[in-house]
């Protein structure tokens, strides 16, 4: 397991490298693709690796929930388990602490607008405390199953297990996702515990991973706050166990607003060591992932391009729409002309807005293989723009046209 730093782009933190795992190189920067319960939904394997993806990323909390992690242990890991044989990742379980507990009920995501990062109602964020399916404490968080409703308990060497068992490639260590909502005395009440927990994941790691076959990641928080995120960065790349070892890389994670979400990103990237990789958590709206590019990330991932293929949302350089619109009714174009991918070199926007509006279950399936394409291939491009020096062109008439169309 280890990074290699290839090509930057001059006048800014981006860069392009490989991660190199036991299952093969990742060429960065790369968008991994979500499969959250061991399945990028509607896709095969075989699907995932025709569109060009080099890494799936599997949640931690709810493959321990079901099949559970000892049976993906027996499996050889969840690569093996879902019939993937490339690179792989697992979060820790921590955003599901902010799913859970914060945000349940709330209708707010790790990206807030300025609107609602404006609507603060108590210090964590968010109003329905009696509702919540999670409560944090300074050794970790009890969950109730959304599943049965019954309860769980996850600390940091919990973690470290569970995700030993599913035996990816690259790990995070446990952290506390905060809410955009959330007031500024408890992001740095958060920041702290996920310190304390980071040095307790990485204890705990390194007595499991004696041979060195997973890359354990350190989580930024510190929410919109410059100086806890700068705080948070420079801790955990000094941080470091009795015998010397230290995080291989490191996630950015927690709470943004749409209008600082790369300022925020570029504070944690100036702080971080420039040799190690560094992962933007559940980040992957187009022009969001283009800036994290900019500012220094080498991977992404979200379950966006699927969820949305699945409500008929397309993804095409000229921004989104609806495929079951009335006018695609009768549009005999592909989803996007001149795209590559499966769906737009065999169907028409009329058979894929048909199989929507008759309920078909392939109707998500061809969804989805264009919009993992449309998202793989934009990182793909920014990657090759890097290697030519066009990196600020790509951007910029990438930008103007999904945006401005």
């Amino acid at each position: 397991m280890s990074f290699s730093l290839h090509k930057k782009i001059p006048g800014s933190l981006g860069r392009a490298g490989v991660i190199h795992t036991p299952h093969g190189d990742i060429q960065t920067p790369a968008f991994a693709v979500v499969g959250t319960q061991a399945t990028v939904k509607a896709l095969t394997p075989d699907m995932v690796k025709t569109m060009g993806a080099q890494v799936v990323l599997a949640n931690t909390y709810h493959l321990y929930l079901e099949p559970g992690d000892e049976i993906i242990k027996n499996a050889g890991g969840f690569g093996p388990f879902m019939g993937w044989h490339g690179p792989t990742i697992t979060d820790s379980g921590g955003f599901q602490v902010f799913s859970l507990g914060a945000a349940f009920g709330e209708h707010v995501s790790k990206v807030a607008t300025q609107t609602q990062n404006q609507s603060k109602k108590n210090p964590e964020g968010g109003t329905k405390n009696n509702e919540r399916l999670a409560r944090v404490d300074d050794e970790g968080v009890t969950f109730r199953s959304h599943r049965d409703g019954s309860t769980h308990r996850f600390t940091p060497e919990r973690s470290m297990e569970i995700q030993w068992n599913l035996g990816a490639d690259i790990i995070f260590a446990f952290d506390e996702c905060t809410s955009p909502q959330a007031s500024y005395e408890y992001q740095k009440t958060a920041m702290d515990r996920t310190h304390a927990w980071a040095l307790q994941s990485l204890i705990r790691h390194n007595e499991l991973d004696k041979e060195k076959k997973q890359m354990l990641l350190g989580v930024v928080q510190g929410g919109q706050s410059e100086d806890l995120r700068r705080e948070s960065a420079r801790t955990l790349a000094s941080l470091q166990t009795e015998s010397g070892d230290m995080f291989d890389g490191f996630g950015i994670g927690g709470s943004f607003t749409k209008e600082d979400l790369g300022t925020a990103v570029k504070w944690v990237n100036e702080e971080l060591p420039e040799e190690k990789p560094r992962h933007l958590l559940g980040i992957g709206e187009p022009g969001d992932v283009l800036l994290g590019i900019e500012h220094g990330c080498d991977l992404f991932d979200c379950v966006a391009p699927t969820r949305i293929a699945r409500n008929g949302t397309i993804y095409t350089h000229s921004g989104t729409y609806s495929i079951t619109n009335a006018q695609y009714r009768t549009d005999m174009q592909p989803l996007e002309p001149g795209c590559t991918c499966y769906t737009c070199t065999h169907f028409t926007r009329a058979y894929v807005a048909h199989l929507f509006h008759a309920k078909e279950m392939l109707a998500g399936t061809l969804a989805s293989i264009h919009n993992v394409h449309f998202t793989v291939q934009l990182v793909d491009g920014a990657r090759e723009a890097i290697h030519n020096d066009t990196f600020f062109e790509y951007k910029k008439n990438f930008i103007e046209k999904y945006y401005h169309n």
